[in-house]
């Protein structure tokens, strides 16, 4: 057996009992983030990969682009917390024959991420591979005397919305495989997300009950909060917006740009379930509720997307 014969949820299912615990852990693995209590506080923490050829190519995306989006989706998480990231770990493998002037750019870019939460970058490693340009990056962010927000605490009757851009990333990402470079807000769009990244804290100011950013796809993360909180969830896509620049590539493409929405990870933007009645500010649509039963429902029909794995 192997790790594509389980995918990813299979993998983590069997890994997970094998973990170590420690006293400090408040909330361990299976949330987009883990909070670890510290001396006088509590600690948001979490971590991602990007490997090139998997998560970026060199001759789509600038390294600008490429430390953009490194930041980005780590910071992304702690968002999805209802945390604020302030530091970040940086572990960078490079082959020998990188040019420094792509180092630089790549730093830069992390730079600019990181200067929209007000966080810095604190350290890390360099090493050599001779297998493609590989980043890890952990970041760290303070919740401010907030509780955190998990996946399991939605329950029937509250309402779900959603912050940010959905489908985006994955357009640009249908153009760019076509060979094209245009339109080009959609493949920015995929080189480097924009994140609501002040949604998150102020979600859980309002009493979000459960939250998760958008990085595998609208439907599975959805299914993530249901499955955690052992309910169902009721979505409509009237106000998922299909915007001219992405109904004009899905006809060129001859696809239908709604897949793009249900189905398209990478843009983080952010869901969340809040107690009915609650008055949602912008940027904060509704999109739906959460009912009892189990699995995700999209204008009625029963959804059975399962979104992103890294081992299928």
């Amino acid at each position: 057996m192997t790790v594509s014969d389980i995918g990813e949820a299979g993998l983590l299912e069997r890994v997970f009992p094998r973990l170590p615990e420690s006293r400090v852990t408040l909330l361990g693995p299976g949330d987009d983030a883990a909070l670890v209590a510290v001396r006088g506080g509590r600690v948001v923490a979490t971590t991602d990969v990007l490997v090139e050829g998997r998560h970026f190519r060199q001759d789509w995306s600038s390294p600008r682009d490429v430390g953009r989006k490194a930041a980005a989706q780590n910071l992304a998480d702690v968002a999805a917390m209802g945390g604020i990231g302030t530091a970040l770990l940086i572990g960078l493998a490079l082959p020998g024959d990188t040019e420094t002037a792509w180092v630089d750019a790549f730093y830069d870019g992390l730079r600019e991420e990181c200067e929209l939460v007000g966080a810095g970058v604190v350290g890390g490693d360099l090493v050599r591979t001779d297998h493609g340009i590989t980043i890890a990056v952990t970041a760290l962010g303070s919740m401010r005397g907030r509780e955190p927000v998990t996946r399991s605490g939605a329950k029937p009757g509250d309402v779900v919305a959603i912050a940010g851009r959905v489908g985006w990333s994955a357009a640009g990402l249908a153009v760019l495989s076509r060979g094209f470079r245009t339109p080009r807000a959609l493949v920015d769009a995929h080189r480097f997300p924009v994140v609501p990244y002040a949604a998150g804290p102020a979600a859980a100011d309002l009493g979000a009950t459960a939250m998760c950013d958008v990085s595998d796809g609208l439907v599975a993360d959805l299914r993530a909060i249901a499955v955690a909180s052992g309910v169902s969830i009721e979505i409509t896509t009237d106000v998922l917006e299909v915007t001219p620049q992405m109904r004009d590539a899905a006809t060129a493409l001859g696809v239908d740009p709604v897949r793009w929405l249900l189905d398209g990870g990478e843009d983080h933007a952010l869901i969340a379930s809040f107690p009915a009645g609650t008055e949602l500010p912008a940027p904060w649509l509704t999109l739906g509720r959460v009912v009892r039963g189990r699995g995700v429902y999209v204008d009625g029909q029963p959804s059975s997307d399962q979104g992103f794995d890294h081992f299928r």
